[in-house]
């Protein structure tokens, strides 16, 4: 019985669950093969492997950015694969996306390029200027809030887009290579900002190739073998050597 109710327990917290997920493109690479994964509310966990290992792939089944060829995407409890189109924008809502290259609107400041994430999902004016500075301030940048992004350091630009992910408050923040393109002290700092939204009881998976935070932050990490598989799984891993 104990058993019983600790699966149970499991299962309801469980925000990803993907079983049997293979995603073939059209051009025939197969970018995931076979997999089976459960990611726990409120987890930290890195996507690693070498390049073309679906990293960014896993992260766009999550968002319904790309849908499987085989297999079951459940995320908050959804099968993302049978939700309509009108569905999706609510699910989008639940999720925070980071990318490598900010993907800020130039024209923007950093308070507008916040507040566009609340504007899309046609959040009202009262709440946007409630959440826009709390956001900026949970990162770092209030005093920066009319500032361009050509204005800002790559490290201030990420700490934008972080501030944009994580305005509505999402379930789960993706965050593909978010470090990428900022020197060491600042993709440290960029993640120290991760792993603190992730102690507020967001979900984080990160895809990366920086062996030095995976190794420096020791969460969980699951690395994608080359053929699209699952190389390996650890609750408290390192980037593994040869990767």
């Amino acid at each position: 019985m104990e058993k019983e109710n600790n699966n149970e327990n499991k299962n309801e917290n469980i925000i990803v669950k993907m079983t049997s997920v293979s995603k073939i493109y059209p051009n025939g690479v197969k970018a995931l093969n076979g997999i089976n994964i459960d990611i726990l509310k409120g987890e930290f966990v890195f996507i690693v492997g070498p390049t073309g290992t679906g990293k960014s792939t896993f992260l766009k089944l999550i968002n319904r950015e790309e849908l499987v060829t085989e297999g079951e995407v459940i995320v908050d409890g959804r099968d993302v694969e049978k939700l309509s189109a009108d569905e999706v924008p609510y699910l989008r809502r639940r999720l925070g996306v980071i990318f490598q290259d900010f993907k800020l609107l130039p024209q923007r400041t950093c308070s507008e390029n916040v507040a566009y994430a609340l504007q899309v999902i046609g959040a009202g004016q009262r709440e946007i200027s409630y959440k826009v500075p709390r956001s900026l301030q949970a990162v770092g940048l209030d005093g920066k809030a009319n500032r361009y992004p050509d204005e800002l350091s790559g490290g201030e630009k990420q700490r934008v887009a972080i501030a944009r992910a994580f305005v509505n408050h999402p379930v789960i923040i993706l965050a593909d290579e978010p470090t990428g393109n900022l020197d060491p002290d600042t993709s440290w700092e960029i993640t120290q900002l991760l792993i603190d939204l992730n102690s507020r009881g967001t979900t984080v998976v990160m895809a990366t190739h920086d062996k030095n935070i995976v190794n420096r932050t020791r969460k969980r990490v699951i690395v994608l073998h080359t053929d699209g598989t699952i190389f390996s799984d650890q609750e408290k891993g390192g980037y593994i050597h040869g990767l």
